[in-house]
């Protein structure tokens, strides 16, 4: 996760020839690209499947290259920040969290150059997105992906400290959240929110399923009107917009 490892392209060894000859058949190496960090199962079914699967958990997940660019983070992680998935793409994890203790980050740097797979803890701190407080937890970071492919893509799932704030108060509304009821305020369907917002059908329902559960209120017409109560729509504003 830092220049040890981001000099390397994926799926190269680390060498100035990358190592693509899979079949050992003494095949021309192949040209320098970026290889999918699933390898040969890049384009297999079970992409969509673990897509799906990945916005309905409640814990912070996010997969990046293993110089900690972001290729996928569920809603859960980009909720951290007040954003949608799609926005925490292409950013490096060294941007959003900050290591508490440069020797953990360390040893994870050079676990990955010696080919080493584990699990590794990192304690890290951030700003969450909905009020600037300060938050602590700690990242696993779990190197995964295809064998073939070197150095291996991770994966990061973030645990929230005990001690940390209530990350939305009872009657409050993240900024995803908010874009979501304006949306839905105004007639857009579950698919066309999603498609505004970069989320997922599933990444829309997930944040309306956590916020009926925080108002306490069944289905969408309530939520748009508890949503009008609270001020977290603007009352004098068409098509409907956050207040």
């Amino acid at each position: 996760m830092d220049n040890g490892t981001a000099d390397s392209a994926p799926g190269t060894d680390g060498a100035d020839t990358p190592s693509c000859d899979a079949d050992g058949a003494g095949k021309a190496p192949c040209e320098r690209a970026h290889r999918d960090p699933a390898g040969p199962y890049a384009d297999g079914p079970w992409r969509n499947y673990f897509l799906i699967l990945l916005d309905r958990i409640p814990t912070p997940i996010a997969v990046c290259r293993a110089h900690g660019e972001v290729l996928i983070a569920n809603p859960a992680m980009a909720a951290q920040w007040g954003a949608a998935p799609g926005q925490l793409r292409g950013r490096n994890l060294l941007d959003l969290f900050e290591p508490r203790a440069r020797a953990q980050l360390d040893r994870l740097t050079e676990a990955l150059r010696l080919g080493r797979r584990s699990r590794y803890p990192v304690e890290v701190r951030w700003r969450d997105g909905s009020d600037g407080s300060e938050r602590e937890g700690e990242l696993t970071i779990d190197p995964v992906g295809d064998p073939s492919v070197r150095p291996p893509a991770l994966l990061a799932l973030l645990r929230v400290g005990d001690s940390a704030p209530t990350p939305a108060q009872p009657g409050a509304a993240s900024p995803v959240e908010a874009r979501i009821l304006a949306l839905a305020a105004g007639g857009a369907t579950t698919a066309s929110i999603g498609t505004a917002l970069g989320l997922t059908v599933d990444g829309v329902n997930y944040h309306l399923t956590r916020l009926a559960r925080r108002w306490r209120v069944q289905g969408r017409t309530a939520l748009v009107a508890r949503a009008y109560v609270l001020g977290v729509l603007s009352a004098d504003s068409w098509p409907p917009a956050p207040a």
